[in-house]
């Protein structure tokens, strides 16, 4: 009961925001496709990522019980920074706390949304109100820090046999704000909801992130990618993963590449042509039309 007053009592100063259905873009916030923030396992992970490069620190800590949040739980965040950005561009008011129905989140990152859906779901909801992050990211000075969970707290609504008829949430201020910054979100592909494997999907984000359009693609060093993907997995494992997603081109909108400059391993990507019609279906959250031949 305790933690259901203290949820009323932050709703209260807060306007309900309610997700739309239907398809929308997917987009993603650029500071969690750039930076470790998730677990790429599917196995329970607790070690801590502490991450460090110039300026940049990141602390993600997970619980026992609940264990860190996953880059699958991270879809949960993808929805709510595609309907944030969909209301700011519609000229419709956003707020933290957000309203939606199991289906639709399901229904939106591609999972199955039957009973088993739903308990994915709810286990996911726990890891990301659970995990604690400090990170020095977007914070004025190099010591100062701003820790937060990805969602404060979360709620189930249900009807009276027990059924969901709904779940509300409150998103952070550090994610809410980072959404809102037109330069700090990006449109991805909605086939990334579709890949399986935890490397891949980071992997993706990253390349997205850095890749973009442009013509020359960009590059990374294995050693160095290793380093921001928070892995545990030793860096002979990791680039022994990164050759085999080479080998299958799994990334949607891009083509990977590995060369070796001065001794080291260095992956290279570039974007593919794009369709008119097809960029026009993605970002509306539609796939591209399936060519015959």
């Amino acid at each position: 009961m305790r933690a259901r007053r203290t949820f009323a009592r932050a709703a209260e100063q807060l306007d309900l925001f309610v997700g739309v259905g239907g398809d929308i873009a997917a987009r993603d916030a650029q500071d969690l496709m750039a930076w470790p923030f998730f677990s790429l396992a599917k196995s329970k992970r607790v070690k801590p990522i502490d991450f460090r490069m110039g300026k940049v620190s990141i602390l993600v800590e997970a619980t026992v019980e609940h264990g860190m949040a996953t880059i699958w739980d991270a879809d949960v965040l993808i929805w709510v920074a595609s309907q944030i950005v969909e209301a700011r561009d519609g000229n419709r008011p956003t707020s933290r706390l957000i309203a939606a129905t199991p289906h639709e989140i399901l229904a939106f990152t591609g999972r199955g949304t039957g009973k088993a859906g739903y308990e994915r779901l709810r286990a996911a909801l726990d890891r990301l109100q659970s995990t604690s992050i400090a990170t020095s990211i977007r914070q004025r000075g190099a010591r100062r820090r701003h820790r937060f969970s990805w969602i404060n707290e979360w709620r189930e609504r249900l009807d009276e046999d027990g059924r969901a008829l709904g779940i509300e949430m409150i998103v952070p201020d550090w994610f809410y704000e980072g959404v809102l910054d037109r330069a700090l979100v990006l449109t991805i592909d909605p086939a990334y909801f579709q890949l399986t494997g935890g490397l891949e999907r980071w992997l993706y984000r990253i390349v997205r992130k850095h890749g973009g359009r442009q013509k020359g693609g960009w590059s990374f060093d294995i050693a160095h990618l290793h380093l921001k993907s928070g892995a545990l997995s030793p860096l002979k494992r990791f680039a022994f993963d990164i050759r085999e997603i080479v080998r299958r081109q799994p990334l949607p909108g891009y083509r990977l590449a590995l060369d070796h400059q001065l001794g080291r391993e260095r992956l290279n990507f570039t974007p593919l042509p794009v369709d008119p019609f097809d960029a026009a279906r993605r970002r509306i959250g539609m796939a591209p039309v399936e060519k015959c031949g």
